[in-house]
């Protein structure tokens, strides 16, 4: 047998130490399954006790994260996850502590909750999925859902003087004094995981170190309630969804 040398140039990848065995429920082509990897990933980089590490997943397709990444979770009502967040932040100051939500939650029955942590300066991290639907439920129009998009609840597309415009919630958090760091993010392509990567990283030191709060949006595909292949669902993603929702960072303080 040949011995492999594990080099820069012939690398062997693992699992990150942090995910478990547990099959994700996440349907196929669905973000949600490379973040989830991607935050274990990162988590189990840093050097931070696993110990020390707090997540809050509230009810969403993201809702049963805690079944994958190996660390403390707290389970919060729809919305609510900045909240509670809040409250085991101050409580344990001295923990990273972050929240994985969806664009639904975030921005619509979760924004008073989420506004005002950031308008606080929590020292926590928001990591929310934007797939510009309500992935959960059938995927009715989300206050996400860019004009001309057609979902279950509005079949005709998106249109202005009926449903009004999508919200750029990262834009908005961006003009709140405690935010430290919001950005938008994807993981279509190697690139872009890379990208996405980076910025978990840099928005979970910044809670470390009291900066304020951290804000990551990743736009996601979500092939099942947009009616698309996986393959198909990336490039309208790649085609239309930036558009309306421009990657990169948007405040770094």
């Amino acid at each position: 047998m040949k011995i492999v040398e594990k080099t820069d140039k012939n690398r062997i990848y693992s699992k990150p130490k942090l995910l478990n065995d547990n099959v994700m429920h996440y349907c196929p082509g669905c973000g949600h399954a490379v973040v989830t990897k991607l935050v274990a990933e990162v988590l189990g980089e840093m050097d931070v006790d696993v110990e020390d590490i707090i997540g809050v997943s509230p009810v969403g397709c993201g809702v049963f994260i805690y079944n994958y990444i190996d660390i403390d979770w707290v389970e919060a009502a729809h919305g609510r996850a900045p909240a509670v967040a809040t409250g085991v932040k101050r409580l344990n100051p001295e923990k990273l502590v972050f929240t994985y939500q969806g664009d639904g939650e975030v921005g619509a029955i979760g924004t008073g909750e989420a506004v005002h942590a950031c308008s606080r300066g929590e020292n926590i991290t928001i990591i929310f999925i934007n797939n510009a639907v309500y992935g959960m439920t059938s995927g009715q129009m989300a206050p996400t859902t860019p004009l001309g998009m057609k979902t279950t609840t509005c079949p005709d597309g998106r249109q202005p003087e009926l449903n009004g415009y999508p919200l750029r919630i990262a834009e908005m958090f961006s003009c709140l004094d405690g935010t430290c760091y919001v950005t938008r993010q994807a993981v279509n392509t190697y690139k872009a995981v890379k990208s996405a990567k980076k910025a978990l990283r840099k928005a979970f030191e910044n809670s470390m170190k009291g900066k304020g709060t951290s804000v990551v949006e990743i736009v996601s595909a979500c092939p099942s309630n947009w009616k698309m292949t996986p393959v198909e669902a990336n490039k309208w993603l790649s085609d239309n969804l930036f558009k309306t929702f421009r990657l990169g960072d948007i405040k770094d303080r």
